[in-house]
């Protein structure tokens, strides 16, 4: 039976036919009624072309064309609409359509109930094929979408850690675009990444958002960087918190309220993070050691510095260079107390005061003078900074594996 006079009838009044179309789709798709996301004009003729793609394939041979289908699914993506609502209102509109098919049928008496039922199954065999153009086009959309907003977002954030970005106006709208605010205070992390391509903080922007702290994050070869607003009164102590349950080796800026400064901020962050004591996970505020910060930041003058002050120890056989630069390292720890140093090391106290007595002899330091446990207290950072970064020639020296234990506890 000849179908085609129904489709040409239709087909007569597409424009029509079209409005009506989105005016369905739009009072019964809630999603579809916001103006300001999808304009009228769009969904009429998105509707229109979905229309007339239907019903061609009532009156001409060959398989049916999905290209407007997938129109509507890569508009639709680009208009933000999800994927779920956009099927909805197709399926909306495949109904409609049919509804309008069945009317028009019933004023040709040469169309029979059994055409009718046979049309049926094709066009909901149509509607199947449609949909899943439509959700293959709104995928590869969304997925192109989405990188180039990563791309873009993570061009932003280097352009604030390298301070490409200066002005003002520019530094807002930047801010803005991260979904950060244009005011701090803020601060940056480095976290060291065990091989290149990889996040030491997975999760993290996610985590930090649902603790109302806004992040915008950068992956680099050898670490992941990021800028955190510290939006509330203890969103420091919060995003700390969260950056050690990350187990990683993590570098923290100070604070500070302009984004200009996030450069320098990204300095502090990496120089925290290179005066993190031993090799295993652990977060290191740059205000926490001013003087590891110091000496992180100068490491040739760091390395003059040891072979001035702690080079006759370091030059010992390994396991008596092990003690003293451990005993040294606990008395540090407990503030210069020899007795508070023998309970962490678990010997006499007069243990420890013998080791320091040699470490004075050998370095001709005493540390009863400021200047001079000052001095043993940088070289010690520096020694201890070089066996974690595995600083070769042009460093300080190192004690060997096993050489020396820097405890938990003596950080």
């Amino acid at each position: 039976m000849d179908f085609s006079g129904v489709a040409a009838s239709m087909h007569a009044r597409l424009p029509e036919l079209g409005e009506r179309l989105a005016e369905r789709i739009r009072s019964d798709a809630a999603a579809y009624r916001d103006e300001s996301l999808l304009p009228f004009d769009s969904l009429r003729r998105s509707c229109t072309a979905n229309a007339d793609l239907v019903l061609r394939h009532f009156h001409r041979a060959g398989p049916p064309d999905p290209g407007p289908a997938r129109d509507t699914g890569r508009i639709r993506a680009e208009q933000g609409m999800p994927l779920a609502d956009t099927l909805h209102a197709y399926r909306i509109g495949f109904e409609f359509l049919w509804s309008e098919i069945v009317k028009e049928a019933r004023t040709h008496p040469e169309v029979t109930d059994a055409e009718l039922v046979a049309r049926s199954a094709e066009i909901w065999s149509l509607f199947g094929l449609f949909a899943e153009a439509v959700a293959d086009a709104h995928r590869e959309t969304s997925a192109e979408l989405t990188l180039q907003r990563e791309a873009r977002r993570s061009a932003l954030v280097e352009a604030l850690f390298t301070g490409v970005i200066a002005d003002r106006t520019t530094l807002w709208e930047a801010a803005r675009e991260l979904g950060m605010p244009e005011r701090g205070p803020y601060a940056v992390v480095a976290a060291e990444s065990a091989a290149p391509g990889t996040e030491p903080l997975a999760g993290i922007e996610a985590a930090l958002r649902q603790a109302h702290l806004p992040s915008a994050w950068r992956l680099l070869p050898d670490q992941q960087i990021g800028l955190v607003a510290l939006t509330a009164p203890a969103a420091e102590s919060t995003g700390l918190r969260i950056l050690r349950r990350a187990h990683a080796r993590v570098g923290v800026s100070p604070g500070f309220h302009s984004l200009r400064d996030t450069p320098q901020a990204l300095r502090f962050a990496r120089l925290a993070l290179a005066g993190l004591p031993g090799t295993g996970p652990g977060v290191a505020r740059f205000d926490d050691n001013p003087l590891a910060m110091v000496v992180a930041a100068a490491p040739a003058e760091a390395a003059h510095l040891v072979t001035v002050t702690l080079q006759p120890v370091l030059d010992l056989p390994a396991a008596e260079r092990a003690r003293l630069l451990e005993t040294l390292e606990h008395w540090f720890a407990a503030a210069g107390s020899a007795a508070d140093a023998a309970r962490s090391l678990f010997v006499h106290p007069n243990t420890v005061r013998y080791r320091l007595r040699r470490i004075e002899e050998l370095t001709g330091r005493a540390l009863s003078d400021p200047r001079a446990a000052a001095d043993l207290g940088a070289a010690l950072l520096a020694v201890r900074g070089s066996a974690t970064r595995g600083t070769g020639d042009d460093g300080p020296k190192a004690p060997g594996p096993g050489d020396c234990t820097l405890t938990r506890a003596s950080r």
